[in-house]
């Protein structure tokens, strides 16, 4: 079996080549080639490893025809087309802890330097001037300071500022009430914290909902003389409005990091003598480096050699360990879909994913992205777990999952129900032992079955003779049967016979099967 080919793109610790060799990937260094370049040798690439340099574009991606995942050794992941990588069925990662401390403390030095304007003081100083009168300054202890956003750097900057002793209030929708006790915030909405806080500072991605949060209007609903840090993402802040309030006094100074166009050339903040910036250093040390690099490299690997999902923006995390635990239940789950996806008629509305006993113990998030796999499978050739849910979404599938904790008949069980103009379709299945895949149930009717290469799905009249019929028509065609299960609703009423075979079977011979005396439906099947 081959390795896994990975080529990393941009300039990174050189450890992260070694940690994809031993674990078994083959790598190649090739940084600063033009998009031209990296779009004609990416084909052979199953990883691709970047910073923030590399731009992976539609057509990139296009080009990328072998390409699994690609890893951002970093936060940010502006540079990737994140919704045509999924549809392309490519996971996309990133480290948002490796730098996390690194941009909490620049946010922080930020915040230190605007109270008491360290980097105009030490200008003029060195110019021989002793500009004491002109550098008044003011105390941290005691303030308040409103984070917008309070995730993983957001939190770390709030224990920074508690140990200065400032008092820290947070906007974050996501943020809990439980949480915000652990991280000793005070909850509020923007319009409070805008008013309230004497220091923001801003730990939010770049969204639709998030751009430009601070508005010239919502700048205008700030306490007079309030001082503005942002260490996250260029775009959130107006900056024409931030300059105009700063000329106004209503910012009494501003610490930029990052800006909406990079690298910033020209801004209308530059030369505003409150104001301070520093050219997007907020990843910028060397432990920081070094340890995205070392994580990105970690999880490509685990991914492409064990199939563990580690920070995937486009996919549900799964461990190393958890791999081999779901991995039979995600083959049951995607046959499951597959099947009713083979089986059920007319436009599908919704699908709900239930699991019982030990599968309602299991992550529920990989599993329902293998039955959409198996499902979406009869819509596209490409279809993966990653962009099932995409293709889902796009034909407007209302999907719903659903966990029973009590046991059922069977000790672990998942059931896929989908709903089609001429009602509910539902299918079911175990595991026996650890690992073996199981039909139990279709359409309602009890029946045992292995899911697996070719088979033939045919429901007819309970009556006698019919099994002799069928056998003797595939054998008459030379079509040999592997395995021939039977399930029925009653005793001379409907029937349900599910039969493996060992090839494809021609149209011709599934004509005559619908023509045998007592047959309703007849359907060739592939899993």
């Amino acid at each position: 079996m081959s390795k896994p080919k990975v080529l990393i793109s941009d300039k990174m610790d050189p450890n992260a080549a070694r940690i994809f060799e031993e674990r078994g990937c083959d790598v190649d260094v090739i940084t600063g080639e033009t998009p031209e370049e990296l779009a004609a040798r990416i084909g052979e690439y199953e990883g691709l490893a970047i910073r923030s340099s590399t731009k992976v574009t539609k057509e990139i991606l296009d080009a990328a025809t072998n390409l699994k995942v690609i890893g951002r050794a970093g936060i940010g992941v502006d540079n990737v087309d994140i919704p045509y990588a999924s549809s392309k069925g490519v996971v996309v990662m990133n480290t948002p802890f490796g730098n996390s401390i690194t941009t909490a403390e620049h946010a922080i030095a930020m915040l230190m330097a605007l109270a008491r304007q360290i980097p105009q003081a030490d200008a003029r100083t060195q110019k021989g001037e002793w500009p004491k009168k002109d550098f008044m300054g003011i105390e941290v202890t005691g303030k308040t300071l409103g984070l917008i956003g309070a995730g993983n750097i957001g939190s770390i900057v709030a224990a920074r500022a508690q140990g200065l002793r400032m008092k820290v209030i947070a906007f974050d929708p996501f943020l809990t009430e439980d949480r915000a006790v652990e991280i000793g915030v005070e909850k509020v909405d923007l319009d409070t914290l805008l008013s309230r806080a004497d220091f923001i500072t801003l730990h939010t991605p770049l969204t639709d909902e998030t751009r430009n949060i601070l508005s010239k209007e919502n700048i205008a609903k700030t306490k007079p003389g309030v001082r503005i840090v942002n260490c996250a993402r260029g775009g959130l802040i107006d900056e024409a409005a931030l300059a105009e309030a700063l000329d106004s006094g209503q910012v009494a100074g501003a610490a930029l990091d990052v800006f909406q166009t990079e690298p910033a050339t020209e801004s209308p903040l530059f030369g505003k003598p409150n104001f301070i910036c520093t050219p997007h250093l907020g990843a910028s040390t060397t432990e920081a480096q070094v340890n995205v690099a070392l994580q990105v490299a970690e999880q490509m690997a685990d991914y492409l050699v064990n199939g563990g999902v580690t920070n995937a923006l486009n996919m549900p995390s799964l461990s190393a360990e958890e791999a081999p635990k779901l991995r039979p239940y995600m083959g049951l789950a995607e046959n499951l879909g597959s099947l009713v996806g083979q089986l059920a008629h007319g436009n599908l509305t919704k699908i709900s994913i239930e699991r019982e006993g030990a599968a309602a113990q299991l992550s529920g998030k990989p599993i329902e992205g293998a039955v959409l796999a198996g499902l979406m499978r009869q819509y596209s050739d490409t279809v993966n777990m990653v962009n099932a849910p995409f293709l889902a979404k796009e034909r407007g599938l209302d999907i719903r999952s659903i966990r029973h904790e009590k046991e059922g008949a069977y000790n672990t069980l998942l059931r896929v129900t989908v709903g089609t103009d001429s009602g509910d379709r539902s299918v079911a299945g175990t595991l026996f032992g650890a690992d073996a895949p199981r039909l139990t149930e279709i359409f309602g009717v009890r029946i045992e079955a292995e899911l697996d290469g070719h088979m033939l799905y045919i429901v007819n009249e309970d009556a006698p003779g019919f099994i002799g019929r069928i056998g003797s028509l595939l054998g008459e065609n030379g079509i040999n049967i592997g395995t021939f299960n039977l399930g029925r609703r009653e005793a001379g009423g409907e029937a349900v016979l599910l039969l493996s075979v060992d090839q494809p079977i021609p149209q011709e011979v599934v004509d005559k099967a619908c023509a045998l005396e007592g047959v309703k439906t007849v359907m060739p099947l592939a899993f």
